[in-house]
């Protein structure tokens, strides 16, 4: 499982399109992070008499978490697009499932090794937040919040787009595949009529069990709501790669 994760993470860091998305990706979330310093410092003035104002933790460092998390969705699908879909495409993948090997430590190596390449997103850009505790001090408990909510977030999306990797031959198809479900997944709850339904699909939103925890509040149904989605998915992508070895 570890060589499979480790072969997976190296394959994308030997593909140009993921070091050009980690380029693109850090440059934009760059330019946020000095957009949401110039909001603040414009308003850094106003809010000194007001008391119990929001500082830099609530202007910069979580707006700058929420940001990240919106970009992962955006460039999710071309990353795992690759994970099985090619496997398949280049006939490699009959030889992957009849190795010695079991289906759960060949996929969730592949998600390991996907995540990875996004805890290396985060990495950087909680490089970034913490930058401002040179002039600055942060609410710890809420970065810790908010970062552990990304972690779960881009989990989720990883593992969403490995299981749509896993139904296509063509990554392309795999790719609008994962981003019209994911996106799908993200504003859910915006079609809802009444309060029964509302509810209904506010659980099923991505984005209503990510915001909470970027503003500092650690929910319980909130992670159990991730860790059901990842646990769902990475059985679903077992079990269809199980029936194909068994074709």
């Amino acid at each position: 499982m570890l060589t499979i994760s480790q072969n997976e993470l190296q394959r994308l860091f030997l593909s140009p399109l993921a070091w050009i998305i980690l380029a693109l990706s850090q440059l934009l979330l760059a330019y946020l992070f000095l957009t949401h310093m110039d909001y603040f410092n414009a308003l850094q003035g106003k809010m000194s008499a007001i008391p119990g104002a929001p500082g830099v933790t609530e202007l910069i460092a979580m707006p700058l978490l929420s940001n990240t998390g919106m970009i992962c969705l955006l460039i999710t699908p071309l990353l795992t697009m690759r994970t099985i879909a090619e496997e398949r495409r280049n006939e490699n993948l009959p030889l992957l499932i009849s190795a010695p090997i079991s289906i759960y430590k060949i996929v969730i190596g592949k998600f390991i090794g996907t995540l990875s390449f996004f805890l290396c997103l985060i990495v950087m850009t909680l490089l970034m937040v913490m930058s401002i505790t040179l002039g600055s001090s942060l609410d710890w408990l809420q970065v810790l919040s908010g970062t552990l909510g990304l972690v779960l977030l881009v989990a989720s999306f990883s593992v969403i787009g490995i299981y749509l990797s896993s139904l296509f031959k063509q990554p392309t198809v795999a790719a609008i595949s994962s981003f019209a479900l994911l996106f799908l997944l993200w504003i859910i709850d915006w079609a809802s009529t009444n309060a029964a339904e509302f509810t209904l699909l506010s659980w099923l939103s991505l984005l209503r069990h990510f915001q909470p925890m970027v503003q500092g509040q650690m929910n319980s149904q909130d992670v159990a709501y991730f860790l059901i989605i990842i646990f769902a998915f990475l059985l679903l992508t077992i079990r269809r790669l199980d029936r194909e070895r068994l074709d």
